[in-house]
């Protein structure tokens, strides 16, 4: 299974239902996600940004990150975003034994509870990699598996900045789970795609939400 596209196909939707991949609702909420942080430089530049708008947003951050920037993660919580579970070394699933994923998983989640009481269970897998045995271990330790409804493909060199922002504002819809990652690799077209994103997606008429 690769998930790499812009908009997710309904019928993958169906067929991998035991994961999360939209969030259905009647007040046009759509839910922002930001993969591989907390990075200072650009974490925090993200955070400066979301404050301005007034959203709130979920971030999947990267237990060795947390590990190396806990001042940067606790920011995040104590501006009232969500953190969820991204492994501690950004695994492929796919090339990872199950038992070595797990534990992989495990030490990010120590890692979360270092620097708070109670983490949200929230997880997604690096890449969109996971297999059906990893999926559900994570899913009977109580966790949501949250993947997405549109991918913004700001990691992508190859990808210009107007395409990222194109990407998100042609595919988002009500109960839409958006990804961009808050990492050097993104930088470039993140800076030019996530305010512009915001701006027209609030004219549209869309309400930002933490996933819960």
């Amino acid at each position: 299974m690769n998930f790499y596209w812009v908009k997710t196909n309904k019928l993958i939707k169906i067929i991998f239902n035991k994961l999360i991949w939209d969030i259905p609702n009647s007040d046009k909420k759509i839910y922002l996600t930001f993969d591989d942080g907390p990075i200072p430089e650009v974490t925090e530049w993200v955070l400066e940004l979301l404050k301005s708008e007034g959203i709130k947003a979920t971030f999947f951050c990267i237990g060795d990150n947390i590990r190396k920037h806990p001042e940067v993660y606790k920011r995040i919580l104590s501006e009232g975003h969500q953190t969820g579970n991204h492994t501690f070394n950004h695994l492929n699933g796919w090339k990872t034994k199950t038992s070595n994923y797990i534990d992989n998983f495990k030490l990010c989640e120590t890692q979360q509870l270092k620097l708070e009481t109670q983490n949200s269970k929230l997880f997604r897998p690096p890449y969109g990699k996971i297999k059906t045995r990893q999926s559900k271990a994570i899913r009977q330790l109580g966790y949501k598996i949250i993947m997405w409804d549109v991918l913004s493909y700001d990691f992508d060199a190859t990808v210009s900045p107007e395409k990222c922002l194109e990407n998100v504002i042609s595919n988002t819809q009500q109960g839409s789970i958006i990804v961009f990652h808050d990492s050097i690799k993104s930088e470039k077209n993140l800076r030019f795609a996530l305010p512009k994103a915001i701006k027209v997606l609030k004219e549209k008429g869309f309400v930002f939400d933490v996933i819960s």
